[in-house]
């Protein structure tokens, strides 16, 4: 494995660490004061598009897509150190970039699976950030763990496909600038379990699309929301349907595992600015006579904090390595492992962080507690870590069998 980057994603990284430091770090007290001053939680504060058309500019755009048609044309592995960066600063770096979800994972999904039509229509105004998107999948009334429990029912009548159902966590669905929802749900309840469910474009201008109310993410509104929708039998063309009938399970492996290993990269990034946070803060101040850092519990936490980071870092380019030379299926059990492993390590490196700030880390005073809130919901985002872990139990156990067949890329 070799985890060295390419020239042009070194190039990229310059250019986004100067990005970073000019342009982003200093903006987030301007966003800060315009989210404030707008006294509306889905406001799409100027000082976001100001940052995009100086990201643009400078070609840091649509980095997560390795297709060079439509995006930056850098591997899944260049794109780590990239993301990460942006994880840092994640209510106004992945954006910037256009590199946020969940407009990645429907971009990416678009680009794979949507016909020519559907890719002028959505796939270009998403690339050029023009507009936003959602991704209906989890339920209200179900265990949405499982994919088989979904109940929303996608029916063929004539020339269009109706829409009945409740779903919920649609992020972002509760802004303006949200103009459609990837919707799954069910088409043929008769077929085998992986083939009863079926993707579908619905634009939310669309007749029977109702937000019923937004929710918030231990106490905090984010941006965009992740709100209640009832589709009221809505009806939209069959042109709309994603890939097949019948394909969406396999279009949500397609789309959920680039995701999961997006989204950690980035919760290495908060790591990795909660962990500079807090040796600053024990280093400034003093208790019992002593700076903070003196005291043995600190440097343990530190200690153990570095070697936390570096070991879900790995994993990560590991995986990212495995996408690019075996594809998202072959590298499934390692998606898994770091689902559960880094939003774990990085919700205890920011628990600590928290903890060495004393009261004001709970405060909204630093983005210590905003960092806790969005790690947290991601061992439940994506899969709950019961479920990745189940994934990887079964797969060692199966080692063990007589007849298993070790992948490729083992050694």
């Amino acid at each position: 494995m070799d985890f060295a980057l390419s020239p042009k994603a070194e190039e990229l990284q310059g250019k986004l660490l100067t990005f970073m430091d000019a342009h982003v770090y200093p903006a987030e007290s301007v966003y800060k004061e315009q989210m404030a001053g707008s006294g509306e939680p889905s406001f799409h504060p100027p000082i976001v598009e100001e940052l995009k058309a100086e990201a643009r500019a400078l070609g840091l755009w649509n980095l997560f897509l390795p297709n060079a048609e439509w995006g930056a044309g850098v591997s899944v592995l260049d794109y780590a150190p990239l993301a990460e960066i942006t994880g840092r600063s994640p209510n106004l770096a992945p954006e910037a970039l256009n590199c946020a979800a969940p407009d990645t994972g429907n971009m990416e999904i678009l680009e794979m699976f949507g016909t020519d039509e559907q890719k002028d229509m959505w796939l270009r105004p998403l690339l050029d950030a023009e507009i936003r998107s959602a991704f209906s999948m989890t339920e209200p009334d179900v265990g949405s763990s499982d994919a088989q429990n979904i109940r929303t029912q996608i029916q063929p009548d004539g020339d269009s496909y109706v829409i009945s159902g409740r779903k919920w966590w649609s992020s972002g669905a509760f802004s303006s600038r949200c103009k459609f929802s990837i919707v799954m749900g069910v088409t043929n309840p008769e077929a085998g379990p992986y083939n009863r469910q079926s993707m579908i474009i619905v634009p939310f201008d669309t007749p029977g699309v109702e937000i019923e109310r937004d929710l918030t993410v231990l106490g905090y509104q984010d941006r965009g929301g992740h709100p209640v929708i009832h589709f009221n039998d809505v009806r939209v063309p069959k042109g709309n349907l994603l890939g097949t009938e019948g394909g969406g399970f396999g279009i949500a492996q397609a789309r959920l595992g680039p995701g999961r290993i997006h989204h950690c990269m980035r919760a290495i990034g908060m790591a990795e600015r909660a962990f500079d946070m807090m040796c600053s803060r024990v280093k400034g101040k003093e208790t019992f006579g002593v700076p903070i850092a003196d005291h043995g519990v600190v440097r343990d936490w530190i200690a153990e904090a570095r070697i936390a980071i570096e070991q879900a870092r790995l994993l990560t380019l590991k995986t990212a390595w495995l996408i690019d030379t075996v594809g998202v299926k072959g590298a499934r059990i390692e998606i898994s492992a770091i689902k559960v492993a880094v939003p774990r390590m990085a919700v205890k490196v920011v628990d600590q962080a928290i903890q060495a700030f004393g009261a004001g880390g709970l405060s909204g005073d630093f983005p210590l507690a905003g960092f806790y809130a969005h790690l947290r919901t991601l061992m439940i985002a994506d899969g709950p870590d019961e479920v990745h872990k189940r994934t990887l139990a079964r797969r060692e156990l199966a080692r063990y069998e007589a007849d298993f067949v070790p992948a490729p890329y083992e050694f």
